[in-house]
């Protein structure tokens, strides 16, 4: 719903120039868990998924539907699904694929960052380095 959604739909080149972790907190602090564009600087995806935010890259031809239907109706609904890496236009059903790595991916899922997941595995952890002969 108008100003009160937590996907943002950007431009290509979303956060583009934005090497610090002060333009993903600000996404974050705004409220959004996703965004939603046809390229993303590869500093700013990773500081997105360091801090639970969703990159979703799109194709060029799908941003421009989504930015198409958002003018014709400023309610416009998407849905992300990220077990199966899909978007979606709400109001006709359209869909596009898009990718993410199955370790970002499972610890979206899971709510971890990257400390939160070396925690959960830390038996095996130890495990290991135990069997290490120094």
């Amino acid at each position: 719903p108008t100003y009160s959604g937590k996907i943002l739909v950007g431009g290509k080149n979303f956060g583009s120039g934005s090497s610090r972790e002060h333009a993903a907190w600000a996404v974050y602090d705004y409220g959004f868990r996703a965004v939603v564009s046809s390229f993303f600087a590869d500093i700013f995806k990773g500081n997105c998924l360091n801090i639970g935010v969703l990159p979703v890259q799109v194709s060029p031809e799908f941003a421009e539907t989504i930015f198409k239907a958002i003018e014709a109706d400023p309610k416009t609904e998407l849905e992300i699904n990220l077990p199966e890496q899909t978007i979606m236009l709400k109001a006709n059903g359209q869909k596009e694929s898009f990718d993410i790595s199955g370790y970002k991916k499972d610890n979206m899922v899971n709510g971890f960052d990257d400390i939160d997941y070396l925690q959960n595995i830390k038996k095996e952890i130890v495990a290991f380095a135990d069997k290490l002969p120094y």
